[in-house]
């Protein structure tokens, strides 16, 4: 008895000497033919590519290019040594690095429209230039970041440090996170640097890797001027981050950048509560006065606990938004039943 293999093998060959050599030439040009429009149909069916963008009015397209750097530049008024050949690069790394690094540039570009109208005032009254809003910008992202080495909020101070600069950091409450008393804190900071220092460079610098270490670079390198100093590099790069940020910030366009006025983060709206008494439930509170707790701790994220303790004497003064900024999901939920 034959297997089926032997089976299926005898009647192809018997199948094949049946067919004449026009039906295998047909068969091998139907293949041919189905295989082609097949494709056809299939390249045909692709989407249009769009156009390319136009240039709109900015110098730069979506080219990856080297950027040309100014012929001079200041920080704080003081000028920047484009000559020296290590000042040039250095400042041209940081540019090209927060140029193409679009996802975060623009979400500082956002946030800037938000707190930089908090921090300019601040600086301005304390005699700080204006110049000194980009380390904040670098040190945090404008967020209330914390490092791993434990530094916290827009300044990143360490708790120790914090201290020593009059913020209140216990259980409760964490100044480092308050906006406008640590951008105070960083003012006092920075003043007693350039009374030591002189120069903003250097106050930027100590600002970054402590006074401690600034003086031990002066001294065994025999130098007093930020860019002839050998450090860290992160210390070297500091002051180039900061350079880099306000040439884009300052001129959004020229690098790529189109972020329109009414995509940026605006200025939040609220009203000053004055506390001077203890709040058992930070949570009952937000609900009393028809906000969330999440909104409460966002306007208010130096509140590190779900209570606060007010010893006599004392107060603290919290922000409630206002509208359209306390609205929350269970008020636009009642709002839409009622439509």
């Amino acid at each position: 008895m034959f297997g089926w293999v032997e089976l299926f093998q005898a009647s192809t060959v018997y199948f094949i000497k049946k067919l004449t050599l026009k039906k295998v030439f047909l068969a091998l040009l139907f293949v041919l033919l189905a295989g082609t429009s097949g494709w056809l149909f299939f390249y045909l069916a692709l989407p249009e590519l769009p156009p390319p963008l136009p240039n709109q009015k900015g110098s730069q397209d979506y080219r990856i290019i080297s950027f040309d750097l100014p012929d001079s530049i200041s920080f704080a008024g003081e000028p920047i040594p484009l000559e020296l050949f290590t000042t040039r690069e250095s400042l041209e790394r940081e540019l090209i690095v927060n140029t193409y690094w679009h996802s975060s540039t623009l979400l500082l570009l956002k946030r800037s429209n938000r707190w930089f109208p908090v921090i300019e005032p601040i600086l301005k009254q304390y005699g700080i230039p204006d110049d000194f809003k980009y380390l904040s910008m670098i040190e945090s992202g404008l967020t209330n970041a914390v490092s791993p080495a434990g530094a916290a909020g827009f300044w990143q101070f360490l708790k120790s440090t914090a201290k020593d600069y009059d913020l209140e950091v216990d259980n409760d409450v964490d100044m480092r996170y308050n906006v406008e008393l640590a951008t105070a804190a960083a003012c006092r900071y920075l003043l007693k640097s350039h009374e030591k220092y002189g120069k903003w460079s250097l106050v930027a610098a100590s600002f970054n890797a402590g006074s401690r270490r600034i003086d031990d670079f002066l001294e065994e390198q025999q130098s007093d001027s930020y860019f002839d100093l050998l450090m860290a590099e992160e210390t070297e790069r500091y002051l180039f981050r900061m350079i880099a940020m306000k040439m884009i910030i300052e001129n959004p366009e020229k690098y790529g950048f189109f972020p329109q006025e009414e995509k940026l983060y605006p200025p939040l709206k609220f009203e000053y509560v004055v506390i001077d008494q203890d709040i058992k439930n930070w949570a009952d509170y937000a609900k009393e006065h028809g906000i969330s707790y999440k909104l409460l701790k966002y306007f208010n994220p130096w509140l590190r606990s779900t209570r606060l303790r007010v010893k006599k004497g004392q107060e603290y003064t919290i922000k409630m938004p206002l509208p359209p900024f306390n609205l929350t999901h269970s008020k636009l939920n009642e709002l839409l039943k009622q439509e």
